[in-house]
């Protein structure tokens, strides 16, 4: 019975770590204006990604986290026309009209691709080296493969109502090989979300809605 229990907590650990490497790695490097002591306490989610089946499901995730944690975020696409081009004035009077103070800009500064070679092996159930019949499982020989791997970059800034303000924040975003966009979507925000912390443009009250 020990022996089975620890079976299946090793397989549990096991798994555990398995889901964790198939996450999509985001990598965040940012600045913020030291001018500013600006506070950020509603703000506008905009995805400049010149296609809208990428803008909304990427401006939805990234509101929905930050809802969750107490931030008031509204997409874009709730108020402005994809299809139409605004002038700063208009642009202005529609943020103002939600009440947002602030707006969080997404755009798209391209994609890096690089392969590697995967040599070839003998693996077992978990696609891993773990050597012959391990938990039960046949192992199988793999050739050698080439595997490519896409580091989508992305820039964020985020600017407040204040047109003299300007950017109060910057950040260059990497994401490596991103599967669905809401699942990469929600780990931007949580990158993000986590630096306006620490800048402390939001701070941990306003994040918990106290």
């Amino acid at each position: 019975m020990k022996n089975t229990k620890f079976f299946f907590a090793l397989m549990a650990v096991f798994a555990t770590l398995f889901i964790l490497s198939c996450a999509t790695p985001v990598s965040l490097t940012s600045w913020k204006n030291p001018q500013s002591n600006t506070k950020v306490s509603k703000l506008v989610v905009m995805a400049l990604f010149g296609r809208l089946d990428y803008t909304k499901p990427t401006e939805q995730a990234v509101i929905d986290y930050f809802n969750s944690k107490g931030l008031k975020s509204i997409q874009s696409l709730d108020f402005l026309n994809p299809t139409k081009k605004y002038s700063e004035q208009e642009l202005q009077k529609k943020v103002d009209s939600v009440g947002a103070d602030a707006v969080l800009v997404f755009t798209y500064k391209g994609t890096d691709k690089s392969q590697n070679y995967i040599p070839n092996g003998y693996y077992g159930y978990y696609g891993g080296p773990w050597g012959y019949g391990m938990w039960g499982g046949n192992p199988y020989y793999s050739g050698g493969y080439w595997m490519t791997t896409r580091v989508v970059n992305l820039k964020v800034s985020l600017y407040t109502t204040r047109q003299s303000e300007g950017a109060i924040w910057t950040a260059d975003i990497t994401i490596t090989d991103p599967g669905y966009i809401d699942e990469a979507a929600k780990r931007v925000a949580e990158k993000i979300y986590l630096d306006l912390v620490r800048y402390q443009i939001i701070t941990p009250q306003q994040a918990a809605g106290n």
